[in-house]
């Protein structure tokens, strides 16, 4: 055999044990971190968004592994994954208003269920609930927080519509925040041109929790920051009726452009002081 069919194959054998041994240490790995250790009792978890969980993940507290994801699955007629948690038994003064998040390990690793204890002075018992929890973040939504949107509500008990129309939605999207108070309350559902009123109709669904908004609130195209995305706030009116199901706001305020920010810099001193729709609210189309 010649020196460089010796060498071939050396080379060859090597890259097959190293293949191999990453094999084999990928599997010891997975098997050490998800592995049963002893007797567990089961928690459930609602998330309204649960990524790429999987089933054997670990659940975690402060970082050291308390259990596993003993299944997945979706909520009959509900927009929710039940998740439930196997959690090891030596782990039993869990406090019951303690928070479930589902995390991911570093920048591309695997996600897991992190879990925050509570006050509350009762503890999760065997078919016990972790009623608090926040879903898998999604890499929009990181974005959207970066650039100082923030993400929207979880959504988790249901939602209503109520739609509002603008001249100039700038650049909102579907999927953009409806905040009140610099809260997430909802997300904007769909955004549509109007080819009779020539305006564009928005719909926003709103958190069922609040339900109290009053019906002659405002709805306004805001942006975070300079250059950050654009949400839907609310302000609230007086009036002592809530917007309902279906309802329409018609007092509404239009994004504002750059260009018109650098004319409004410019005229400062000449301004009228009336509003750039005309007077009116965008609303007052109808």
């Amino acid at each position: 055999m010649s020196q460089r069919q010796s060498y071939a194959v050396g080379t060859g054998l090597f890259i097959v044990l190293g293949f191999a041994a990453l094999g084999y240490l990928a599997t010891q790995t997975t098997s050490v971190a998800n592995s049963s250790r002893g007797p567990s009792y089961t928690v459930e978890a609602h998330f309204a968004n649960i990524g790429q969980l999987k089933e054997r993940a670990p659940v975690k507290v402060a970082g050291v592994r308390i259990g596993q994801v003993q299944s997945i699955v979706l909520d009959p007629g509900k927009e929710t994954a039940d998740v439930k948690l196997a959690i090891d038994k030596r782990y039993d003064q869990i406090p019951d208003d303690s928070i479930a998040t589902i995390f991911t390990s570093g920048l591309l690793g695997d996600q897991y269920v992190g879990v925050r204890y509570g006050t509350s002075k009762k503890t999760l018992a065997d078919g016990g609930e972790l009623a608090l929890t926040r879903p898998a973040q999604q890499l929009e939504e990181m974005l959207g927080k970066f650039f100082g949107a923030g993400g929207v509500a979880d959504n988790l008990g249901g939602s209503y519509v109520v739609k509002a129309r603008f001249t100039n939605v700038g650049a909102l999207s579907v999927g953009a925040p409806v905040k009140m108070a610099g809260v997430a309350i909802g997300s904007v559902q769909s955004i549509n041109a109007d080819p009779v009123k020539l305006d564009a109709l928005v719909t926003l669904a709103i958190d069922k929790r609040y339900n109290q908004i009053p019906d002659d609130s405002a709805a306004a195209v805001f942006t975070s920051g300079l250059i950050g995305t654009q949400y839907v706030a609310i302000q609230p009116g007086g009036s002592p009726d809530a917007l309902k199901n279906g309802d329409e706001m018609v007092l509404t305020q239009s994004a504002m452009q750059i260009e018109d920010l650098i004319g409004k810099f410019l005229v400062s001193g000449s301004s009228s002081g009336k509003p750039a729709d005309g007077g009116k609210t965008d609303g007052g189309k109808h």
